[in-house]
């Protein structure tokens, strides 16, 4: 609370003087206009002086990789899609009822460039940053990003982040992200909060240069199992049930969250820097550096007393489960770059974990430890540069000592022929043990405990994928991916279920025996004439394997008609559209709360249903105006929409949003 008190704080000091300035100077700047210039009048002497406005690409966003964007204030399709609780295109993710539970997953990425395993509870975490999820400015005056959203019920949505410049070498910026949803259905209240502030500095002769972060995060989730009865209280549309609240759900007493803190430090120093003549290019250069990341996270679930849902427990009153993980990681590197040879760097990496729980599990037949807990040391190479028209880049690590990695290979290869056309290929190769919570958990429910140290295998995972870039054509990519010892979560097929029993009794985690190919194919493109378009994404899935183990649906498409003009003397930017998604039907994952994981089922299909969103979203200077009615066509297409079994997706509903940019 605290954070967001110091946000608030901050940025209700700049709205004011963004707001004296906008009056003063009523033309500000934007991304489609680069080339605005103002002119202050400042005392000197008697005679005014003539200043340049900053141009739009000076508010540079540069992300973990170092890639460098700018700040984009336009209103586009694109915006659109990413206008969200996760503030990105969730396409391939689909959303359950309340905004803040989790997503199932339409599609499916392996990749990943993080070379040990994670803590688990992976359908928690799709609004946890990561280390590579955050992002360091360069901005030539204050500027404060913030988004607004309504919610369901109760609540509301506020990410704001203000960046500024101290000097012209070092930035500083603070942000928060934080929501409340009561929910539309029992016991489904989410709320967060993502506190992140940011650093990085650069010398003035450019041989040291740091950024580091710290970021504190929480989120929390009232859990119900899912529908009771949903045959006859949603899939029936009796009008008694419209109300959501009247629906009957498995449980009412429970929660899980997620907390975790970081802190995170990188910095280098160039022993050697030669620049080509007396230009700033820089020709040559040997640099050393340093990267640090500490980070504690904990998983917790909690509920009242125990229920049949999960099976028996050891206690008879509170269930309180919770999963800590600690870790160090520390980076030492050597880096050479040239500006004929390319950048090339060397690393030794050192990582360090602690798995945990507060007790130790001995039964009759079974001994389940408390803690996984050792070190890891592993060296890497990074490659990068650019000929022409091509582009190479790769990285690497392999594994001198510990239990979790083996390996892992990230390489890529592009060509840019012109301004309209790009290709790409990569290829991704790595081995490693799978999440924490597979290879060991402790509950109170007995079911619930398992270590899987001594059994289960690292997991491999092998890809190809091609892309296409090109505006007259679109965008496509190919990817196919092999995989070996994939681990999941399933029911446990030894039991005999009777009928009414919940599968959630016998959650446990598997590897699967035999190998798995998966082909994903993606194509973008966008029609335009006169002021409408039609934007489309359609993907297509194949999976080859000897049992039903991963499960995506065949085909998903995205359709958008859309109309955009500026009205009212080009003072605003109008859009408006329909958007069309689509997904065939398939054994959708089943979600489990108490490990905040989804398993496989072959019990039913879903999909199938046509999901409409109708909106007006508005530009006015630098404020970005979104309306939107969610899912218009749920109130005659029939209750068949669900996000998981059990878990219905989203009723019709209209939601406002707004997104600022204010520069002081």
């Amino acid at each position: 609370m605290r954070y967001l008190i110091l946000i608030i704080f901050v940025f209700s000091f700049n709205l004011i003087h963004s707001q004296q300035d906008s009056i003063l100077n009523p033309k500000r700047p934007d991304s489609l206009s680069d080339k605005t210039k103002k002119f202050d009048k400042k005392a000197n002497g008697n005679k005014p002086i003539k200043e340049e406005k900053p141009l739009i690409s000076e508010y540079k966003i540069i992300s973990f990789q170092r890639d460098t964007t700018y700040l984009d204030t336009t209103l586009t399709i694109k915006k659109e899609y990413q206008f969200n609780y996760l503030k990105k295109d969730n396409f391939e993710l689909l959303p359950f009822a309340n905004m803040g539970q989790t997503y199932n997953s339409l599609g499916l990425d392996f990749e990943t460039t993080f070379f040990y395993p994670k803590l688990g509870a992976r359908a928690k975490h799709f609004n946890y940053m990561e280390m590579e999820d955050i992002n360091y400015y360069s901005v030539p005056s204050p500027t404060t990003d913030a988004m607004f959203k309504t919610v369901f019920e109760e609540g509301q949505f506020l990410d704001i982040m203000l960046t500024f410049n101290l000097s012209k070498r070092l930035n500083y910026s603070i942000a928060y992200k934080g929501f409340r949803s009561y929910g539309k259905y029992v016991s489904s209240e989410a709320e967060a909060g993502n506190f992140r502030t940011s650093a990085n500095y650069e010398s003035k002769n450019k041989r040291y240069n740091l950024r580091m972060h710290i970021a504190a995060q929480d989120l929390i989730n009232q859990e119900n199992g899912g529908l009771l009865n949903k045959e006859d209280q949603f899939e029936s549309e009796d009008p008694q049930f419209q109300d959501r609240s009247t629906i009957d759900v498995n449980f009412s007493d429970a929660e899980n969250k997620i907390l975790g803190k970081r802190y995170f430090f990188e910095h280098q120093y160039k022993l050697v820097r030669q620049q080509k003549d007396s230009s700033v290019v820089e020709k040559t250069s040997l640099a050393l550096g340093h990267l640090f990341n500490y980070e504690t996270k904990y998983y917790q679930f909690n509920q009242d007393a125990q229920n049949n849902y999960f099976g028996d427990a050891f206690v008879t009153g509170d269930i309180s489960d919770k999963a800590h993980l600690k870790t160090f990681y520390n980076q030492l590197s050597a880096e050479f770059y040239n500006a004929l040879l390319g950048r090339l760097k060397g690393s030794v990496n050192i990582y360090s974990y602690n798995y945990f729980f507060n007790s130790l599990l001995v039964t009759e037949d079974r001994r389940i430890n408390s803690r996984l807990k050792g070190e890891e040391i592993s060296i890497g190479a990074d490659y990068e540069k650019e000929i022409g028209g091509f582009r190479l880049k790769g990285n690497m690590s392999y594994n001198l000592s510990g239990e979790l990695s083996g390996s892992l290979l990230n390489a890529s290869v592009g060509y840019r022929l012109n301004d309209n056309l790009d290709f790409s290929a990569a290829i991704y190769s790595s081995s490693k043990m799978p999440d924490f919570n597979f290879l060991l958990y402790q509950s109170d429910y007995a079911n619930y405990n398992w270590q899987n140290t001594d059994t289960f295998e690292k997991v491999k995972t092998n890809s190809l994928q091609f892309n296409l870039n090109s505006k007259l054509l679109g965008e496509a990519s190919v990817k196919f991916t092999s995989l070996d010892n994939y681990t999941y979560f399933a029911v446990d097929p030894m039991i005999a279920m009777v009928d009414g029993e919940s599968e959630s009794k016998y959650i446990k985690p598997y590897q699967e025996g035999s190998s798995l190919s998966y082909l994903k194919v993606k194509y973008q493109k966008e029609f335009k004439y006169g002021n409408f378009a039609l934007d489309n994404t359609i993907m297509y899935q194949a999976v080859s394997q000897s049992n039903d183990v991963l499960n995506v649906p065949q085909l998903t498409t995205r359709n958008t008609l859309y109309f955009s003009k500026e009205v009212f003397k080009k003072a605003m930017f109008l859009q408006t559209g329909v958007t069309f998604k689509y997904f065939t039907s398939y054994n959708m994952n089943a979600y489990n709360p108490l490990l905040g994981e989804f398993y496989i089922q072959d019990v039913e299909k879903l999909g199938g249903f046509p999901l409409l969103d109708f909106f007006i979203n508005a530009k006015i200077q630098q404020t970005r105006i979104y309306l939107k009615a969610e899912h218009f066509n749920s109130s005659f297409s029939g209750n068949n929409y669900y996000s998981a079994p059990d878990y219905p997706y989203r009723d019709f509903i209209v939601r406002f949003g707004v997104v600022w940019n204010f520069f002081s």
